[in-house]
């Protein structure tokens, strides 16, 4: 790691695998801050997921008042699987164990139907949700659930299940949920390691994060806010957003305005560069997105360099910037959700 003019610099190295993998959940602010949603299962032609717009209709996403739960919950490990994401074992009403993708970038749990059923989830069918794909007018219906249980790891192990949670018809094969560990965690923090394969809870009125505080090699950076949701953003140069999105397999994210606007490099002709994937929404809408250059981006003073890019075709204009697994890995990341803070803390190979 080199420091240089108060900078701290991290080089990311570019995966291995194949270029484009947009995994499950993601979720994409609408110009009026209302939550948006995404699944990715693999078309028939090898593709794999697509950003969806989330908009409620009779309330907003988010989740009952906060309760203290006295206990931690303890430290889980979690497994990357290709095409499907971090997968974690999940409790639901006591019922289960059910596979579910962590997803900070969701801005709620998300159960199927059949889960929801399975696990004796109660429904509000009144309280629902307009789903529709960035790159299509169609669109679909999610509905807000209530938990009873909530647990990870083992069915001893309780989280405190008063965060938004929505039903919708259908998930990819293999995935029962999303977990975002902002709703599920509430009122603790959380620390995920995607390399060490490790998600763990911190009580943020003991251990709080400091905006000054030590951050050696990496930074603490203000964890900035929707007007309706809690899904972590934080400032890049320029002044623009990025969401942190352990739910997507790319790296540095960007519509081709976003690119334009951040100085990246965007081909003549995008729709021919780099490898590509088409991909599918809920709606069967395809979205495509093509590797290009690896770019530079500052998160405060760290500079996260060679970082794979991913130039995303045919989405809205309001599509927000994502950092997703490919552009995370290296780094241990913190979520102190109390004081609205995030650090990322480079790990070693």
């Amino acid at each position: 790691m080199m420091k240089k003019r108060g900078l701290r610099q991290v080089k990311i190295n570019q995966p291995s695998t194949a270029f484009f993998i947009l995994l499950f959940a993601l979720w994409a602010a609408s110009p009026g801050g209302a939550a948006a949603f995404s699944r990715a299962p693999k078309s028939a032609g090898g593709g794999s997921t697509i950003p969806m717009h989330i908009t409620a209709q009779s309330s907003s996403v988010k989740g009952a008042a906060t309760r203290v739960n006295a206990v931690v919950p303890r430290t889980v490990r979690f497994r990357e699987v290709e095409g499907r994401g971090l997968l974690v074992k999940m409790w639901i009403n006591r019922m289960g164990a059910y596979t579910f993708a962590i997803d900070t970038g969701a801005g709620a749990t998300i159960l199927s139907r059949r889960v929801a059923a399975d696990a004796q989830v109660s429904v509000i069918n009144s309280e629902t949700f307009e789903i529709r794909g960035l790159s299509s007018a169609d669109r679909t219906v999610g509905r807000k659930a209530t938990l009873r249980e909530l647990a990870i790891g083992d069915r001893h192990n309780r989280l405190t299940p008063g965060g938004a949670v929505i039903v919708v018809d259908e998930l990819p094969p293999g995935i029962d949920g999303v977990l975002d560990p902002t709703e599920a965690f509430r009122p603790f923090g959380y620390v995920i390691n995607i390399s060490a394969g490790v998600l763990s809870a911190f009580d943020p009125s003991r251990s709080p994060l400091h905006i000054d505080g030590e951050a050696g090699d990496g930074v603490i950076v203000p964890w900035l806010r929707e007007t309706r949701g809690r899904r972590p953003f934080v400032m890049i140069e320029g002044g623009r957003r990025a969401l942190l999105d352990t739910g997507s397999g790319l790296g540095l994210a960007v519509s081709e305005t976003a690119a334009r606007a951040l100085r990246i490099a965007v081909p003549v002709s995008p729709d021919e560069s780099g490898r590509k994937d088409d991909s599918r929404d809920f709606t069967g809408a395809a979205v495509r997105a093509r590797r290009i250059r690896p770019a530079t981006v500052f998160i405060g003073a760290l500079a996260l360099r060679h970082v794979p890019t991913d130039l995303l075709l045919g989405v809205e204009a309001e599509t927000p910037i994502l950092l997703g697994r490919d552009a995370l890995r290296p780094f241990q990341i913190t979520f102190d959700s109390v004081n609205r803070l995030i650090q990322l803390k480079p790990v070693s190979d």
